[in-house]
């Protein structure tokens, strides 16, 4: 049911263009057919872009199978619609037209058909070509170990051993720790507490400062200068150097 309800979607959107086509024609009036009298000048350019744009999109169909390629098919399908489409403008001719059959007109027509052929089966190529996929991603941080945390935790006061980490500043030869049951300054060199957080959830993202990854709410970046916002309105600077890793972790 459902593909059936979008077929019949299809051609009705490709009516409706194939209609618009030939209101278009009959008002610009290509091909001298300026001068004719205004209602058989549309009703013949309606019957010739309808009737060969249904043609073009019958065979299209045929060869969707067997040749996936959007723009060779085009060209395919033009090649092949063309001396049907202009049989057909010489049959509108005759009919409202009173116009006459004849091989030299027919060949005259080839090379006024095959442009206008090939502008519909473009047109129409344009209208279904697939629309890009917005794919959406979101950073999943698993919650750290117990274990990881371990051996620094035990440098914090008892107060704040079981609080949750949210970041570590380096201040000299001291250590201002950031948590949720407030911050807590520790004699430890930067580089060792990195040594100990290196199993933990987080970055490194300014020569001073490590973060927690499960505390961060928000990165931004503008000018040459980054920011990381974590829980608690806690605001750090990102270096460029340090950039990377908040990028490879899907913030930028």
């Amino acid at each position: 049911m459902a593909e059936s309800t979008s077929a019949r979607r299809q051609w009705a959107v490709d009516l409706a263009v194939l209609v618009a086509i030939g209101l278009l024609m009959g008002f610009l009036g290509p091909y001298g057919t300026v001068h004719m009298p205004a209602v058989p000048g549309y009703v013949y350019w309606m019957a010739c872009m309808v009737g060969s744009g249904l043609i073009g999109i019958v065979l299209d169909h045929l060869l969707a199978g067997r040749l996936t390629h959007t723009w060779l098919r085009v060209v395919l399908v033009t090649a092949l619609m063309t001396p049907l489409c202009a049989l057909l403008v010489m049959t509108s001719a005759v009919i409202i037209f009173h116009d006459r059959y004849s091989w030299a007109g027919f060949w005259r027509l080839l090379p006024q058909v095959w442009p206008i052929a090939l502008a519909v089966m473009a047109v129409r190529a344009l209208v279904w070509r697939p629309r890009p996929h917005r794919v959406e991603t979101r950073t999943v941080v698993e919650p750290p170990l117990p274990e990881a945390e371990a051996a620094f935790r035990k440098r914090l006061s008892a107060k704040r051993r079981g609080a949750r980490l949210i970041a570590v500043e380096a201040h000299d030869h001291y250590l201002k720790v950031h948590t949720d049951a407030g911050e807590e300054l520790i004699t430890l060199r930067f580089a060792d507490a990195l040594d100990e957080l290196a199993k933990v959830h987080g970055w490194r993202v300014h020569r001073s400062w490590w973060v927690a990854a499960e505390a961060v709410e928000g990165v931004r970046w503008r000018r040459g200068a980054g920011e990381v916002r974590l829980v608690g309105g806690l605001e750090v600077p990102v270096s460029r150097t340090y950039a990377p890793v908040l990028k490879e972790a899907g913030w930028f």
